[in-house]
């Protein structure tokens, strides 16, 4: 299974296969904004201006994306196979070896037979973090599910709350290396660690406390993320682990998993929200295209057209990735992939 297929077609649930394209959505806003624009730090606010305003608000709502990304698929389980492994591994390859060969092919000068090599290398030579990482946990999963099975749900919900105290007091904390702002493995376990323990825990929830809960929370979350950067340093306050950013991401899971939806539509164009990552924050895609884009934009100095133009620049990434993705598949069926 990979980040793209966590459940069968037939048994895809709508409402977290919404959230699923929202998540992406969000990471691609989280790098239109603060990944292109930086964000302003507790130094440069002397008098809190609406740009700055703007993008502690953006980067607020949107740092949920990679926690909720992850908390699915601990959600539905990984069913780790070696031919899931291998799907994932080509998957990978399909995209950057292709984008880099696309490219070479319209910028002939841009070639580089090292680079071209290094591109089929997506788990060691790679700028997308997630990839090695999710790596990691895929070859994790199976031994991470077979140890839940053999605890009691309370040794279970004990040992994962020491698990995300060492990640928070540790890690975010006192910057231990081994997860210090969340780009880690360590940090995708511990999320598709809660996702098993909500999948334990939610259906014994009542509807109406799930919902209100996972509103209020989301919302609580936020508000401490927006207010906190005033005063603390970005790294921080968006660190994937940090407290608030972590109840951000479990509360909006739990109201999307409280929801109740049905749609094909929704379901089929779940399916591309990884390619949406693959593509958009490939070096040469986001580098030569996106970044610059965004920073050109920025600087006409309007947050109506920059607003309006995150909203459907993210909105026709995730669409052309999704198109592309649907291609990727019809070819990965002629070989049984």
């Amino acid at each position: 299974m990979t980040p793209e297929n966590s459940r069968k077609a037939t048994g895809r649930l709508s409402n977290i296969e919404l959230l699923r394209i929202l998540a992406m959505m969000a990471v691609i806003v989280v790098h239109l904004d603060g990944a292109s624009l930086g964000l302003p730090t507790p130094g440069s606010i002397k008098h809190l201006t609406l740009p700055d305003a703007w993008r502690i608000i953006v980067e607020s709502l949107t740092i949920v994306g990679v926690n909720c990304f992850t908390l699915i698929s601990g959600y539905f389980g990984i069913r780790a196979s070696v031919k899931g492994l291998v799907r994932f591994t080509l998957i990978c390859m399909f995209y950057s070896v292709g984008i880099y060969t696309a490219v070479a092919i319209i910028r002939p000068e841009t070639f580089s037979i090292a680079e071209w090599i290094e591109s089929w290398m997506v788990f060691t030579h790679t700028d997308l973090w997630y990839v090695p990482a999710y790596f990691i946990l895929y070859l994790l999963s199976p031994m991470i599910n077979a140890a839940i099975g053999t605890l009691t749900p309370n040794r279970f919900t004990l040992w994962l709350a020491l698990f995300i105290i060492a990640n928070v007091w540790c890690g975010w904390c006192w910057g231990a290396s081994f997860n210090p702002t969340g780009y880690t493995p360590f940090q995708l376990i511990m999320m598709y660690l809660i996702g098993r323990w909500l999948a334990l825990k939610l259906p014994h929830m009542e509807h109406r406390k799930r919902l209100i809960l996972g509103a209020g929370g989301y919302i609580f979350g936020v508000t401490a993320t927006a207010l906190l950067a005033l005063w603390m340093e970005p790294v921080k306050v968006y660190a994937y682990n940090a407290p608030w950013v972590i109840l951000s991401s479990v509360a909006l899971f739990m109201f999307f998993a409280s929801l109740r939806l049905r749609s094909t539509a929704v379901n089929t164009l779940a399916r591309g929200a990884f390619a949406a990552y693959l593509i958009h924050k490939n070096p040469a895609v986001w580098g030569g295209f996106i970044r610059p884009t965004a920073i050109h934009v920025w600087n006409i100095g309007s947050l109506w057209i920059y607003t309006a133009f995150t909203l459907t620049f993210t909105a026709a990434i995730y669409l052309v990735s999704s198109a592309v993705d649907s291609l990727r598949a019809r070819i990965f069926r002629l070989f049984n992939l």
